[in-house]
């Protein structure tokens, strides 16, 4: 009898017990597929202000992360350790944070830049690799990926803030299918759950 206990209770009734928890919890999943949707929809309609309010968590992160960074300097001074970097690296959050949130546009468009310097380097790159790749070893490929690079870094330069349209509709399509995919576990799991009842 101990012998049939031990069985039931090792590695697979363990997962079997997970999956009922997770079965009876299925509203809180599908909660979480809403609301994912619901920020879809948000960014695709409100763009810019979407952005905005990423502009703002980002701004909140900084000024939390250059206090703990100073607070972490002040203690290493008192037990006489280095804490130079320490106080450099919470002044630039800080700093970081303050422009952030004075200055939301600018920071929108610095992140549009840099992503159009890193999509116009990595272009160049690639295409430097392509010509010393052979071509039946998919150097097209590699040459048509160099130019799609290269063309999204033009185009981020000299539209920006199309860009950050661009870049809020591509987190809309993330949420979104996320947000599917979350409905349609929890709808699964609903369905386990009536099964497990039933039983």
């Amino acid at each position: 009898m101990a012998q049939t206990s031990s069985v039931v209770e090792g590695p697979l009734g363990s997962l079997a017990g997970r999956n009922a928890l997770l079965a009876r919890n299925w509203k809180f999943v599908l909660f979480r597929g809403v609301v994912a949707i619901l920020v879809a929809v948000v960014a695709f309609l409100f763009p810019l202000p979407t952005v905005g309010s990423l502009v703002l968590l980002f701004s909140a992160y900084m000024l939390v992360d250059g206090i703990f960074a100073i607070s972490a300097a002040v203690r290493a001074a008192s037990k006489h350790e280095r804490w130079g970097w320490l106080i450099l690296e919470g002044a630039v959050d800080l700093f970081a944070a303050a422009v952030a949130f004075l200055w939301p546009a600018i920071t929108v468009i610095s992140f549009v830049l840099v992503s159009a310097v890193w999509a116009l380097v990595s272009g160049v790159m690639a295409l430097v690799a392509a010509f010393k790749l052979n071509a039946s070893h998919g150097r097209a490929w590699l040459i048509a990926a160099a130019v799609i690079s290269l063309l999204w870094g033009v185009l981020l330069i000299m539209a920006p803030v199309a860009g950050v349209i661009a870049m809020t509709w591509w987190l809309g399509g993330y949420a979104l299918v996320f947000g599917c995919a979350m409905v349609g576990l929890a709808l699964r799991l609903r369905k386990h759950q009536h099964k497990t009842v039933s039983a």
